[in-house]
């Protein structure tokens, strides 16, 4: 079977973090994700983008965006040194969109359909360990007790980025510019939907056939 290069888009929330383990596990590929590329990519010598500084580190150490540019060369970098694929979280706009079209050719990009209202109670819901990072959820996967991690026994916490006004602009976000990534793939033979509020194992039987559909 040959390693299929896999475009997996939707919302936070989606579930495509989850999706995107159980396709490494299936399928042999990378998991490639931007916020991992440019953490392992941090000290790599951008100075000929002609950019203010001179790594990604520089533009992460400052909390700065990191230019378009800069995304684009460490994501092609990391599809470029991959057999297969699963890439998640980027194109996030339609100029980083055709950037990846000059990058590689992909075999099945699948969306991930959610609802907004599952959405805010998904990522409202979620609750962090704040000493190793296990995730939970109030109404999902609570732990065996209330506000304490079954892994190390810290307190859980809700993340500042997971509490409402952030979660609602986040999908503002992701709607002015991600949707339209969406749309633009929309008519491709490669496209596929999938109804991202199936339960987990649904979900991934749907996102498993097709992949399989394509190696």
């Amino acid at each position: 079977m040959s390693q299929p290069k896999i475009l997996l888009l939707g919302p936070p929330g989606a579930g495509k973090g989850t999706q995107s383990s159980n396709l490494v596990d299936a399928f042999g590929v990378e998991h490639v994700t931007t916020g991992d590329a440019l953490r392992s990519n941090k000290d790599m010598d951008i100075s000929d983008l002609g950019l203010e500084y001179e790594t990604p580190g520089e533009y992460m150490d400052r909390g700065e965006l990191v230019p378009d540019e800069v995304v684009n060369a460490i994501v092609e970098q990391a599809l470029t040194s991959a057999d297969g694929f699963v890439l998640d979280g980027y194109p996030r706009n339609l100029d980083q969109a055709e950037e990846l079209e000059s990058m590689t050719d992909l075999d099945v990009i699948v969306s991930l359909s959610v609802s907004e209202a599952e959405l805010v109670d998904r990522l409202t819901g979620r609750r962090v360990c704040e000493e190793c990072g296990e995730n939970y959820h109030v109404e999902f996967d609570q732990p065996a007790e209330e506000g304490v991690c079954d892994e190390c026994g810290s307190e859980l916490i809700q993340r500042e980025d997971d509490q409402e006004d952030a979660v609602r602009n986040r999908l503002d976000v992701f709607a002015q510019n991600t949707e339209p990534v969406i749309e633009y793939y929309a008519d491709r033979d490669a496209f596929v939907e999938i109804d991202g509020e199936q339960s987990l194992d649904a979900v991934w039987a749907d996102l498993e056939a097709a992949v399989e559909d394509t190696v």
